[in-house]
Formats: C-alpha cells, structure tokens, sequence
C-alpha cells in the first residue's frame, strides 16, 4: 500500500522558514514524480512544486520561485520542501502526491496517491 506522510507544518511569521517532509513507502516505480500542493481555506488546491526520480529535475510555480526549493534524499525515501521567506499568501494546507510514470507535471488530476496533509500558517 502506497503511502505518504507529510510533516513539518506549523505557524511562522512572515519572512521565516518551515522544511515540510513527505517520508514515502509502499511502492517500487520505476519512475515517479513527487508533487507539493497546497489549498487555503476557500481556494482550489494548486500545484507549488515537483521533482523527478529519473533525473530530479525540478518544477516550481512562479509564486514560490526563489524562495522555495525540493529536494530528495532517496536512501530516507524523504523529499522535502524548504520554504524560505514565508508570506501570509503561503498560509494553507500543503500535500504531497505520487505521480507514477516517466516525466513531471505539476497538474494535480495527474497524480496518483495523496498524503493527508500538513497545516502551514504564516502571520503578518
């Protein structure tokens, strides 16, 4: 069974950090991309970053260019998502997500198995 665990969220004020953890297990893929989204109360999820087990290329969205990095430690099974320079906008629910297959996408309707979530706020 494939799952996903994410941690790491909490409360933060504007301009600092938070390192989010997604510990992943139950699955071999040969290739798979690992997806973070978020979704603030009201809002429709969206994608904010990916990385992929081929090659670990990276993708961000532009809102969190230069302030967020992913990364992966594949002996810990682990990728991370450093997020520096936190704003009030950054505030939601941040999930991780298993894309099977080769390649990257940032669209979650392509994403297979989800994490239940971890809460990040940031106050002004």
């Amino acid at each position: 069974e494939v799952q996903l665990v994410e941690s790491g969220g909490g409360l933060v004020q504007a301009g600092g950090s938070l390192r989010l953890s997604c510990a992943a297990s139950g699955f071999t893929f040969d290739d798979y991309a690992i997806g973070w989204f978020r979704q603030a109360p009201g809002k429709e999820r969206e994608g904010v970053s990916c990385i992929s087990s081929s090659d670990g290329s990276t993708y961000y969205v532009d809102s969190v260019k230069g302030r967020f990095t992913i990364s992966s430690d594949n002996a810990k099974n682990t990728v991370y998502l450093q997020m520096n320079s936190l704003k009030p906008e950054d505030t939601a629910v941040y999930y991780c997500a298993v894309r099977v297959g080769w390649g990257m996408s940032i669209d979650l309707e392509e994403y297979d198995y989800w994490g239940q979530g971890t809460q990040v706020t940031v106050s002004s």
